[in-house]
């Protein structure tokens, strides 16, 4: 207020400016003042003009309004080089089966904002969010990994799957968690949420037997399934096409639990923001559990 009196030389002008009554206006005035022990303004029929101390207050005024516009702009541009990219890490099932959707959602929220994809294993996920190489992370492990706060975006299960031409694809009675804990298996690398899921489940039945084979992604564990190399364990999430075309079949397997929660994670107490929290929003709001 005493900014506007500065500049117009009258308590109407300035009360004008600022959108208030001329009262409120020299309302204002008195109850700054009263506060300061002085007066700051001489009035007149001819107008208001600002006392010598008057003028020395409006001096300082105006150098906290031109710092406080300083910091307002500088923070306004903090926040859109923040908000101008968004750096995501995710394991494998995540990374090419539910991220997709979510980012083409995101995107038409924010389709100025830059997104990079880093895919990995869920030990990977966690080692770039400590590292500071990704803003968020998301997991498939069975908790969150130590130093990571997070939350439960999803639920997938694991499904034992063979070709058709495999002895497990015809027959009719459930594996027993023993014979498929004993049986060499079409595994993902040990760090891989999926591998954590099973080796609990099994630990109970003599634990896994050595890998037929060890492979570093969803796809490739999948391709070697397909072309008969052997049973493998998959999310649902990667084989719903094969399933539906008999290139795989479902093993059904009794007394073990294979679901599991998939996981948006961060370095503990940094909960996300800009367009990392729109993407935790988005991903929330699209459930992928499907029901049994």
């Amino acid at each position: 207020m005493l900014l506007a009196v500065a500049r117009h030389g009258s308590l109407g002008a300035a009360a004008r400016e600022v959108g208030i009554t001329q009262p409120a206006a020299s309302s204002r005035i008195r109850s700054m003042e009263r506060q300061l022990g002085m007066a700051l303004v001489d009035r007149s029929p001819r107008g208001s003009r600002l006392t010598d101390a008057g003028a020395l207050v409006t001096d300082w005024a105006r150098r906290i309004v031109e710092a406080a516009e300083a910091f307002d702009a500088g923070a306004q541009a903090l926040r859109g080089r923040r908000d101008s990219r968004l750096r995501v890490a995710a394991s494998m099932t995540i990374a090419e089966y539910l991220l997709p959707g979510w980012l083409i959602a995101l995107r038409a929220e924010r389709p100025d904002t830059a997104v990079s994809l880093q895919a990995g294993n869920s030990a990977a996920v966690a080692e770039r969010l400590f590292a500071g190489d990704a803003d968020v992370g998301f997991v498939e492990g069975l908790a969150v990994p130590d130093g990571l706060d997070g939350v439960v975006v999803a639920h997938d299960r694991l499904a034992i799957v063979a070709a058709p031409s495999h002895p497990w694809a015809r027959r009719r009675a459930p594996l027993d968690p023993a014979e498929l804990a004993a049986t060499p298996l079409v595994l993902r690398e040990r760090g891989s949420g999926t591998r954590q899921v099973l080796d609990a489940a099994l630990s109970a039945h003599g634990g896994l037997a050595r890998p037929l084979l060890e492979l570093a992604s969803t796809t490739a564990v999948k391709a070697a399934a397909v072309s008969g190399a052997g049973p493998a364990v998959l999310s649902e999430l990667a084989i719903t096409e094969e399933l539906a075309s008999r290139r795989l079949v479902a093993v059904p397997v009794a007394g073990v639990q294979l679901r599991r929660d998939l996981r948006a994670v961060w370095p503990a107490g940094h909960r996300p923001t800009g367009p990392a929290r729109d993407l935790l929003s988005l991903t929330r709001d699209r459930p992928h559990d499907r029901p049994r």
